[in-house]
């Protein structure tokens, strides 16, 4: 029986800049009922993601905004508490856009079930968004095949630990861009990147030739920004950029791209920026791989976890911050 108070972290107001925890708040509200064709869900592991800081903004984007006291929207998988969907029963572990909240009520098309034997929060990364986002942007968008030079920015973080050992798996030469010793030894030892290098050391630009004396094929973009235009001037002809986010951008008051069109010219290169949505009619295909390749030890990954849902601004402001080792989760209950 699901409790009477659903506790729900909402906007309180728009950051500006960098967010405050002061733009966000802890209400209460009660537990809302399923109607035909829905299903009531408990929180169990809520994410926290770069995307959502431009569902905070005004701005146009490719979906519908934040307004000030909605739930921060998030995926989150839960178990199901109360259904009026065939499809689902009690106790069911299904994946959603369910925000951070303790309950939340979906139309039972909108859910994905959680395999049983796996554990429920892979769902939210490298089983999930996280490691699709990585599949389709290296595989598709980026091309990448055997033999390429392969370069990841954010390369520590959720995506970019997983689409550079996507790469390795393609038969790559990886290079992973990362912030401090602690991340490149992930990069290093746990992901097994062929090169790390360490944008806080400075002297980008000089580490990259010495990393990729042959030029870069493929570069996977997590960060836009002076790391980005570092890479571009060491792009090969015919290289392919794969546009995942620009977090760098996210939290500025005026963003400034860092990118030369005519550099697509020079070196007959082609950019794409990518929706992981895109591809859903496909997600059939890559997450049998995805799991194999986790069960096999090909993939691995690293979580850092925040307790309780109260704490998930906090979460997300560490993981703007780069504060995450792998993928940020915030556990919501048992």
């Amino acid at each position: 029986m699901a409790s009477n108070v659903n506790r729900r972290v909402t906007l309180a107001s728009r950051p500006v800049g960098f967010p405050q925890e002061s733009d966000f708040s802890l209400d209460e509200a009660e537990v809302p009922s399923p109607g035909p064709g829905e299903v009531l869900v408990r929180s169990l592991w809520v994410s926290v993601d770069p995307y959502q800081r431009g569902r905070m903004s005004t701005q146009r984007s490719y979906a519908k905004g934040l307004e000030l006291g909605d739930v921060v929207t998030a995926q989150a998988v839960g178990e199901v508490v109360e259904s009026n969907d065939p499809r689902y029963a009690p106790g069911d572990v299904v994946l959603g856009q369910l925000g951070w909240q303790d309950y939340a009520v979906a139309r039972g098309g909108a859910l994905r079930k959680v395999p049983p034997g796996i554990e429920p929060q892979l769902a939210l990364h490298v089983l999930g968004q996280t490691g699709l986002t990585a599949y389709f942007g290296l595989l598709d968008v980026g091309k990448a095949v055997a033999g390429d030079a392969v370069v990841v920015s954010a390369a520590a973080g959720a995506v970019g630990s997983i689409a550079g050992q996507i790469a390795r798996i393609a038969g790559c030469r990886t290079v992973g861009i990362a912030g401090g010793a602690d991340k490149l030894e992930d990069l290093r030892d746990l992901y097994r990147f062929d090169e790390a290098i360490d944008y806080k050391g400075g002297y980008v630009r000089t580490a990259l030739k010495a990393a990729c004396p042959e030029g870069v094929d493929v570069y996977f973009d997590n960060v836009g920004g002076e790391i980005s235009a570092a890479v571009h001037p060491r792009m090969n002809v015919g290289a392919r950029i794969a546009i995942c986010g620009q977090v760098s951008q996210y939290n500025a008051e005026r963003p400034e791209p860092t990118f030369y069109p005519q550099l697509l010219i020079v070196y007959r290169a082609r950019m794409q920026g990518f929706l992981v949505t895109d591809y859903a009619h496909r997600f059939g295909e890559a997450i049998p791989r995805l799991a194999r390749w986790v069960a096999s030890g090909e993939i691995r990954y690293r979580e850092t976890v925040t307790e309780g849902l109260e704490n998930a601004p906090c979460a997300f402001i560490g993981m703007l911050n780069g504060e995450n080792r792998g993928k940020a989760l915030v556990k919501v209950s048992a």
